[in-house]
């Protein structure tokens, strides 16, 4: 068993920041835009404290569709900068995020050829709902016609095509057999969201030995020029001054404002559930392409074969974030009657059920407005009332948060007197620098750079790290290592994570620097078994490293739909 090292990096880091008493710019909200601004200002120079009082993207950019896409049915929104942004945010992330960021082929079943053509203009004129009609041929063919025209960039992903029944059935033959035609285009998969936010951070730290990211610190008040945080893990709190402050608390926006004294009501999120499926046969039906949807409701729907499971989301309901986002059974009921509309003659049920997760969209309020029609855009709102200015972020989503950034970090530099001095645009990412693209590039890039590796663990370090993997199997090496049960992780590669990743409990490793969960691998042994190893790492006692496994089987059951038992303390 590794000893455990005298103190984390966390626990340096947080040692920093309360012995400092200052930063230049405090980021409250470690998601994936919050984490964006804190990059952008360090590479700039501007020292930065980044705080979340759960686990970096363990919100709401954890509870994604694992899409990078342009949003095509916000055209019907007429919300045409956020689509051509979000199209060549896209592109963008598919150059300089290739580890994580992958194209993905979508097709469109297609049931009629004009329905939708005189509903849509008032729909664009009024963004109500009405009553719900699908989308036609005629209609989705001008939509995507549209979205090429953003996608002109060098051919990043290929154009659209259209099938008719005879065809798309010869391509996807369990399709339902009414439909008419199918729409096959191309937007992106993101396999790793958590993981790609975490690198995004890890180029902030990279970049700026000033700035820092402390999770599981919350803030609690203010005075004067401080805010007040609080550690979650020692309940101790201390105060910590900022020329700025900027609030990306997403969905909790309002909430963290009030902790701050500051009243506001700018957001009005909605939920999205999704479920994960162990189904080989589903799998295989969708032929490795999304299949992206209207459903009569009006709901978009789609089914997105991942990581060897099948994703199926998404909801769209009015959601209260002072309470746990969770996936319901009438939800399940509702992903399986769509699923039986799309493939009708393959079979699901509860058993194969691997995960499920819900999560609240950090929408703006949207009072007498249909979910489906609120912005997906964003805005910054300023505050002055008190002694440091503050800025709140309203709205974004994944596929914007390198352009949000920039533009927020912006604001930022504006208030501070300063100018950018570095631009972000086609700046890799972590492990997206020099990452191999093809089989052949891939072999040679393990054989250089992780010699004595395994063919499956190099395969396994690259998908999970990009070329950040070289730096893992260097320390990985330098001591003898022991593999955990089911070979996803081992005791050295736990011990990088705790030092390099911020990792403080036991389902940050879980839920989020790994794939265990989502893809139903978690056992209670396995659980039982990492805690074990992260104790000596993180200095953990007995008492501690139980609490832990109680605490992330709670968790599993209650919010991700498993059927864990509580094993027996020891």
């Amino acid at each position: 068993m590794v000893e455990k090292t005298r103190s984390t990096r966390r626990e340096a880091e947080l040692a920093a920041v309360r012995e400092a008493g200052r930063t230049t710019v405090l980021i409250v909200g470690a998601g994936i835009n919050g984490i964006s601004l804190f990059r952008d200002l360090a590479l700039q120079g501007v020292d930065a404290v980044i705080v979340d009082r759960g686990d970096f993207a363990g919100g709401a950019s954890a509870a994604s569709s694992h899409m990078i896409h342009g949003g095509i049915r916000y055209l019907e929104n007429g919300e045409f900068r956020l689509v051509r942004e979000s199209v060549q945010e896209r592109n963008g992330l598919l150059r300089i995020a290739p580890h994580y960021v992958k194209p993905l082929q979508t097709t469109i079943p297609i049931y009629s050829t004009f329905s939708g053509i005189l509903s849509a203009p008032l729909r664009f004129l009024t963004h109500r709902s009405g009553k719900p009609q699908e989308r036609g041929a005629v209609l989705i063919k001008a939509g995507l016609t549209i979205y090429d025209l953003f996608s002109r960039d060098g051919g990043s992903v290929p154009r659209h095509r259209f099938l008719g029944r005879t065809s798309s059935l010869a391509e996807l033959p369990q399709l339902d057999s009414k439909i008419k035609y199918t729409a096959t285009y191309y937007d992106a998969s993101m396999h790793d969201p958590e993981r790609l936010a975490l690198d995004v951070l890890q180029d902030g730290r990279s970049a700026n030995s000033g700035s820092f990211a402390l999770n599981y610190v919350e803030a609690v008040g203010r005075q004067g020029e401080a805010v007040v945080l609080r550690d979650r893990e020692s309940a101790e709190e201390f105060a910590l001054k900022a020329d700025v402050i900027v609030n990306t608390s997403g969905p909790w926006t309002d909430l963290t404002n009030e902790s701050l004294g500051t009243d506001t009501r700018f957001m009005g999120g909605t939920k999205g559930s999704h479920i994960v499926l162990d189904h080989p046969e589903l799998l295989a039906a969708t032929g490795g392409r999304e299949i992206f949807f209207e459903h009569s409701d009006g709901r978009i729907v789609l089914i997105y074969p991942l990581k060897g499971r099948v994703l199926v989301g998404t909801t769209d309901i009015d959601a209260d974030p002072r309470e746990p986002a969770r996936c319901t059974e009438e939800e399940i009921d509702y992903f399986f009657a769509l699923i039986n509309h799309v493939f009708p003659t393959i079979r699901v049920d509860r058993s194969q059920i691997v995960y499920r997760f819900a999560g609240i969209r950090p929408l703006p309020r949207h009072e007498d407005t249909a979910p489906g029609f609120v912005s997906r855009d964003y805005r910054i709102e300023r505050d002055d009332s008190g002694a440091t200015p503050m800025l709140s972020l309203v709205g974004g989503k994944w596929t914007t948060f390198r352009a949000l950034g920039e533009t927020l970090s912006n604001r930022v530099l504006t208030l501070l007197g300063r100018r950018r001095s570095v631009s972000t645009v086609g700046l890799p990412i972590g492990g997206g620098q020099g990452f191999p693209r093809t089989t052949r590039a891939r072999s040679a890039w393990k054989q250089a750079n992780l010699p004595g590796a395994a063919p499956a663990r190099g395969d396994q370090l690259l998908a999970r790290y990009g070329t950040r993997a070289a730096e893992v199997w260097a320390h990985i090496e330098q001591e003898e290592d022991r593999p955990l049960a089911g070979g996803e992780l081992s005791v050295r590669e736990l011990e990088w994570m705790v030092q390099h990743e911020l990792v403080v409990r036991l389902a940050d490793v879980v839920l989020r620097r790994s794939n265990i969960a989502f893809v139903g691998d978690v056992t209670d042994a396995l659980l039982t078994e990492l805690a074990d190893a992260l104790a000596p790492l993180l200095g953990w006692d007995g008492d501690r490293r139980d609490a832990e496994v109680e605490a992330t089987v709670q968790l599993l059951n209650d919010a991700h739909g498993l059927s864990l038992a509580v094993p027996a303390r020891r």
